[in-house]
């Protein structure tokens, strides 16, 4: 659990991971540098032996995860924000998926969007997949780090956050973890998602810019997993994507530039007309 000057979410997020049925686990916190109460905050959980609380000066979401990873001492790794919750069940329900599915490595889920106050605004969740999931990623990430559940030795064999993006550390990981592991997605609610305002994943351009850069980068390393339609057809989408996003901000330059990049890795497939249709027929 990575947490920046997020004291007023903390001990719910804390709470939410002490509540797991399954209760053999470990929680390593790793305060980034918070200017705020968080070191109070924390105090009455400190007592649980289960928790460990390291400090390190700001550096940064993907360096603070990677200070718990080497930390961690289970078979199985999992992640939630500080201003996150899981379920109660979210462990033991994914523990037994891995029992019955041996030739899984990473499981994930459902989450629900919750507001400041914690009210729950949406129940809704994007199409999720299971096995060598590759393709999909590069049209979206489809995987909620705050619903995955990672066996260990992922991380061993092929490290963990990438430290020089600032955002989009989770799909760099997903991407480049595809191209090797197997995927399962349980479908039900297992976490709960806070949205605010400040959040990073909020800058939708910013997010953008990072996941062509990843896809790109990820392309170069490991383009031998995907067939070349594989490759076109990832591509097409996540540029239609795109065109659609930045033609809704009334950005038409960039939604254009995009959807040539979805035409000319794709240009007979419907879904690149359809977002083409979109981009210069905007719905009203």
């Amino acid at each position: 659990m990575p947490t920046y000057n997020r004291a007023k979410f903390l001990p719910d997020a804390v709470a939410s991971v002490l509540a797991q049925t399954y209760t053999d686990l470990e929680l390593i916190i790793v305060d980034d540098g918070s200017t705020d109460d968080t070191r109070k905050v924390l105090e009455p959980f400190l007592g649980d032996r289960r928790i460990r609380y390291f400090y390190q000066e700001n550096q940064g979401q993907s360096y603070a995860r990677n200070l718990a990873l080497e930390q961690a001492t289970g078979n199985f790794i999992a992640f939630l924000d500080s201003d996150d919750l899981w379920a109660p069940d979210k462990l033991k329900k994914q523990l037994a998926v891995f029992r019955a599915h041996q030739e899984v490595d990473i499981v994930h889920g459902d989450e629900a969007i919750i507001d400041e106050q914690g009210s729950v605004v949406s129940l809704e969740n994007m199409k999720r997949y299971s096995g060598r999931i590759t393709r999909k990623l590069l049209a979206d990430n489809s995987v909620s780090i705050t619903t995955a559940l990672v066996r260990r030795r992922c991380f061993e064999a092929m490290g963990g956050f990438d430290t020089s993006l600032g955002v989009a550390d989770d799909y760099e990981l997903w991407l480049r973890f595809s191209a090797r592991y197997c995927f399962h997605y349980e479908p039900g609610i297992v976490a709960s998602y806070r949205v605010m305002t400040d959040q990073i994943s909020s800058d939708k351009r910013r997010r953008f810019d990072a996941n062509e850069r990843i896809i790109a980068e990820f392309l170069a390393r490991y383009g031998e997993t995907l067939s070349p339609a594989e490759r076109r057809w990832g591509l097409a989408r996540f540029y239609c994507r795109k065109a659609r996003y930045f033609a809704s901000a009334g950005d038409l330059g960039e939604a254009v530039g995009a959807i040539a990049k979805a035409l000319r890795n794709s240009p007979l497939d419907t879904v690149v007309w359809k977002a083409l249709y979109r981009v210069m027929v905007p719905r009203k």
